[in-house]
């Protein structure tokens, strides 16, 4: 989120909690990219924020409440104001449950394996209209082909993405596999470490496809403790996962730290991947 619009997220969401009888005379910046993850001082409710014309809150609000309710490890909304989606100044606001970091920050795979396990459980029972994976792959498709979103992409890496983002939604989307709702984005910065265990938080990436995607995004050990995954699956996943995150660090309003230099070496990353495969592969 640009400097300006962070000053005016912070001051929407501290008037929103302190007018719901929540104190709140500071603020954390916890996270910054498409929307703001603020820590409020002294009520400790976390808040997220994100301009009203760019956020799914309210989809997201009422999948943690169902999530939550049928026992998923999510993060829950804050216990103490109504579970709704609030609206000032141009943004969106949601107040949840700040949980206190424990040690060690980094969740076990077995760990993880059996909270995101838990999730896809709770996940199958729901029946949520939501996007499939393969509209995603698009989405990152469309964005290496326009060259006013990506102008420092060389031609050749271009052609790459393209085909690699084509190819592999093709194949593993005529491959028939089982799905279901997925988190979509279960990577470790969407995981907290809590007193009550892992918590999987950031559902507004939500889509439906092979379990496999999700794990994608997970480090590789926490595959090996998940139950029944298909080995070859779950690594063209991961390479299609890994051109998705590359064309967003091309984009010229991305926002991620040090995201070009970690674009350009998943980029070398992409090329040795497809150059063990063989030629033609997965284009």
């Amino acid at each position: 989120m640009q400097a300006s619009g962070v000053t005016r997220a912070v001051a929407a969401a501290m008037s929103i909690a302190s007018s719901l009888g929540l104190p709140a005379d500071d603020a954390i910046v916890l996270h910054d990219s498409n929307k703001l993850t603020l820590r409020l001082l002294p009520c400790d409710v976390l808040a997220r924020v994100a301009p009203v014309a760019d956020q799914v809150a309210r989809f997201e609000v009422g999948l943690a409440q169902r999530l939550a309710a049928a026992g998923c490890p999510v993060a829950a909304l804050d216990p103490r104001v109504a579970p709704r989606v609030h609206e000032r100044g141009g943004f969106v606001v949601t107040l949840w449950t700040y949980y206190e970091p424990v040690a060690p920050r980094e969740v076990p795979p077995a760990d993880y394996a059996d909270a995101l396990r838990r999730l896809h459980a709770g996940m199958r029972e729901l029946d949520t209209p939501t996007p499939h994976f393969t509209d995603r792959v698009e989405q990152a498709r469309r964005l290496v082909a326009d060259r006013d979103r990506t102008p420092a992409l060389a031609d050749a890496d271009r052609e790459l993405l393209g085909d690699t983002l084509r190819g592999l939604r093709r194949e593993i989307g005529e491959r028939g596999d089982a799905e279901q709702l997925l988190h979509g984005e279960p990577h470790p910065g969407n995981v907290l470490t809590t007193g009550n265990g892992p918590l999987f938080i950031d559902l507004e990436t939500c889509c439906r496809g092979p379990v496999e995607f999700d794990l994608a995004h997970a480090p590789e050990e926490v595959g090996e403790h998940y139950p029944g995954v298909d080995r070859e699956l779950l690594r063209r996943c991961r390479l299609l996962v890994l051109a998705m995150i590359t064309a967003w660090r091309w984009d010229r309003d991305d926002q991620f730290p040090d995201g070009r230099r970690l674009g350009t070496r998943w980029l070398g990353e992409i090329r040795a991947a497809l150059d063990r495969d063989g030629p033609g592969t997965h284009g």
